[in-house]
């Protein structure tokens, strides 16, 4: 698959070549991306949501009234999770939401995410994202000088500074290095642009991937 090389002033920069094995599967597998999504949303939880139990509710051990005799049930604390102020039973506590999915199901799923965009339209390869100067309100022109609204942009091995800091106030527009990209972000954008250096480093990603 070819596909023409822009620059960030409109530009024509030639064309790339992308590899259909990336870039160009047809048949576009919903259920492995969603299970990547919910891998990796998993993962950014912190589980930190916690509730008191018996043993760390704040309230007198003494025994509420005698065993027997009253009429009543028979209790011997206010910290249970009947009364008002007591613990609460089988409540949330510390813990990794995490679970394993296998590396195989992963690297797929970005191919599938990858395919999906260039199927769409929505894949921009840039000749390269270097500014002089970190201005958002020239990188905003410029952008809507191409089309990009809403877009992940992937810049290569590192984000060149300026582009960084111009890019960081631009609603909806995401700025990532090679080692960033990933499914959820790939997906949740309606453009993915991607630099020559860019398209070369997944290209080599999944190479070394398959002599493995």
């Amino acid at each position: 698959m070819k596909l023409d090389v822009i620059k960030l002033d409109g530009g024509k920069a030639g064309s790339v070549d992308l590899d259909d094995a990336i870039f160009g599967i047809e048949d576009i597998r919903g259920d492995i991306l969603q299970r990547v999504v919910t891998w990796q949303l998993a993962k950014r939880r912190s589980g930190n949501h916690k509730i008191q139990v018996r043993n760390e509710v704040s309230r007198t051990s003494k025994k509420m009234y005698k065993q027997k005799g009253t009429g009543g049930a028979r209790h011997g604390s206010r910290r249970a999770a009947q009364f008002v102020g007591g613990a609460k039973a089988h409540g949330p506590v510390v813990r990794s939401h995490a679970f394993d999915l296998p590396k195989k199901i992963r690297a797929l799923a970005l191919r599938h995410a990858l395919s999906s965009k260039a199927k769409a339209g929505s894949l921009v390869v840039l000749d390269s994202v270097v500014l002089t100067e970190a201005k958002t309100a020239a990188l905003r022109a410029t952008f809507d000088k191409i089309g990009l609204k809403n877009a992940l942009v992937i810049a290569g091995p590192e984000v060149d500074a300026n582009f960084k800091l111009a890019a960081r106030n631009i609603p909806n527009v995401d700025v990532l290095p090679n080692a960033g990209l990933n499914v959820y972000d790939v997906l949740r954008r309606q453009t993915l642009v991607l630099t020559k250096d860019a398209v070369e480093a997944i290209s080599a990603r999944f190479a070394e991937k398959e002599a493995a």
